[in-house]
């Protein structure tokens, strides 16, 4: 168990949450949520030790071993990756180390000794099936077995991130701690974590995630880090928006009576207030006055959603674009030998596929970042394409403050025009004179996202839009494509985003591409979850 006591962070002036005490329980999994920069991810740093809290302490009993997701992808550059799945227990991987050093000298009494202490610490700890159960969660993320005595630097970052959170689950810890696991995880992949958390995991996780089909597969509790507090529900997902919606709807209520019986009263005071006969229960009413207010919610949340609507400066030709024969190769690697299809007006497309099979890169070619080596795509009358690029930062010129890197792309419209299309994406205040280079991974997408709206384009390309949104961004998103009267190409491992927008699915795989007329659930029911690999 887990407890927090009186615990206070802030940063600068900004309470982050203040006073909170609460208590994780044994074999309970909890994913937080709260507003980006509400305070998630500092809330498992101190937990974990990280970092300090400004006030209160986290009391954690010794016995119980902590798993943390590692943030530093490249921190192992070096190490196999078979080690550094093994690294993730320290006990085990120090006694194994230490034996192979002893086993290269002399004999002694005393190293036979401490050989023997060694041998029973790799025996408790299960090493003599380190290796296999290293591969397994390795295979299990996804990275196949040819690749696990490559050094990590053989790696892309996302696939770094599957070796760490096999680091972790290495671990045989009782508590997991997790900061956005499903970042950079293809569907098959998330899929796996969720069925290990679920069936191997018995012990207690708290998980920081935006993907809300994820949250509703692993979480049986919910702790929301709002109103500069941690408020746990019991439940998935849903069940806590749910909650939540009825209790603020229930404060509001509550709120609009006191305020209603505030203003009685009041008007009873300035009556009478000033008359002897009357004087003290113009004073009781005063004492009620006080106690009404106090109890009126005075914290605000950090919760805010932006307003996002795309519309279109004018209509595109039925035919959208027509792709016949593409291919790509990258060196020795085919990425793709002979892909055609097409997409019609009004399509809401969804690419999907394991890593690695060539989602960005289609979509880089279709908006003319990659040169086909054979093929050829066709955009059809009137087409105006705007994109979406899965790296934020390289999208964005640095040097510039945001609202000058979005004007640069219409200097016919106004700066209020601007300035109010960035105030709907939440750069209010002076959030809208930060430099480029300087916005955080929610901001650069929601930047991004102003662009589009700007432009008005008929066509949208969007590649991992969700990946640095939280879950009000993304469910705003959600509803303003959904809403959009253009064409929606999209890249995503969002499963409640795909299933909620796809009208079309092309499945990208080893057996060659795949093209579906149907929503997302519809195709699994078709083809089955052994086809769809991300």
């Amino acid at each position: 168990m887990i407890t927090l006591d009186k615990l206070t962070k802030r940063f600068g002036p900004k309470i982050l949450f203040e006073n909170v005490s609460m208590r994780f329980d044994p074999g309970k999994r909890y994913a937080l949520v709260g507003a980006n920069g509400a305070g998630k991810s500092t809330l498992l740093k101190v937990i974990s030790g990280e970092q300090d809290s400004d006030q209160g302490k986290v009391e954690i009993p010794k016995k119980l071993r902590l798993g943390v997701l590692k943030q530093d992808h490249f921190a192992y550059e070096k190490d196999r990756l078979l080690d550094t799945v093994m690294m993730g227990n320290e006990a085990l991987w120090s006694a194994m180390q230490e034996k192979d050093r002893l086993y290269e000298v002399e004999m002694t009494d005393d190293i036979g000794m401490r050989l023997a202490e060694l041998e029973g610490i790799v025996g408790e700890e299960d090493g003599y099936t380190a290796e296999p159960r290293a591969a397994a969660l390795l295979e299990g993320l996804g990275i196949e077995t040819s690749r696990h005595l490559q050094p990590m630097s053989a790696l892309a970052g996302g696939y770094k991130l599957r070796v760490l959170i096999a680091q972790t689950l290495f671990a045989s810890a009782d508590v997991l701690l997790l900061d956005e696991p499903t970042n950079h995880l293809d569907l098959d992949s998330i899929r796996w974590l969720e069925n290990y958390l679920n069936h191997e995991f018995n012990g207690t996780l708290l998980v920081v995630s935006h993907d809300r089909h994820f949250m509703n597969a692993i979480a049986t509790h919910v702790a929301d880090v709002d109103y500069q507090t941690v408020t746990v529900y019991t439940g998935d997902y849903d069940d806590f928006v749910e909650q939540k919606t009825t209790g603020l709807r229930q404060t509001e209520a509550d709120a609009a009576q006191k305020r209603k019986k505030i203003t009685e009263l009041k008007d009873f005071v300035a009556r009478f207030g000033a008359s002897a006969s009357r004087s003290s229960q113009a004073q009781s009413r005063v004492k009620e006055i006080e106690r009404l207010q106090s109890g009126i919610q005075s914290k605000r949340s950090s919760v805010v959603r932006p307003y996002i609507k795309f519309e279109i400066g004018k209509a595109s030709g039925r035919d959208v674009i027509r792709v016949e024969n593409l291919a790509k190769s990258f060196g020795q690697k085919s990425i793709f030998t002979d892909l055609s299809f097409n997409v019609d007006r009004g399509d809401k497309l969804a690419v999907i596929g394991p890593s690695g099979i060539g989602k960005s890169t289609l979509l880089k070619l279709l908006v003319n970042e990659f040169a086909p080596d054979a093929g050829k795509l066709v955009w059809g009358h009137e087409t105006n394409v705007g994109y979406f690029a899965q790296d934020h930062h390289e999208a964005l010129e640095p040097g510039l403050k945001a609202y000058e890197w979005l004007h640069r792309f219409d200097p016919l419209q106004g700066m209020e025009q601007v300035r109010g299309i960035l105030g709907k994406l939440l750069f209010t205040g002076d959030a809208g004179l930060k430099l480029t280079e300087s916005l955080s991974g929610g901001e650069a997408a929601r930047l991004l996202l102003a662009k589009l709206i700007l432009l008005k384009n008929n066509v949208v390309l969007l590649d991992e839009p969700t990946n640095h949104l939280d879950v009000e961004s993304i469910d705003a998103l959600l509803q303003a494509l959904i809403e959009f009267k253009g064409t929606v190409i999209v890249t995503s491992h969002d499963r409640h985003f795909v299933g909620k927008l796809a009208t079309r699915i092309l499945s990208l795989s080893a057996k060659g591409p795949l093209l579906y007329s149907g929503t997302y659930d519809e195709f699994l029911e078709r083809y089955g979850a052994e086809l769809v690999v991300g």
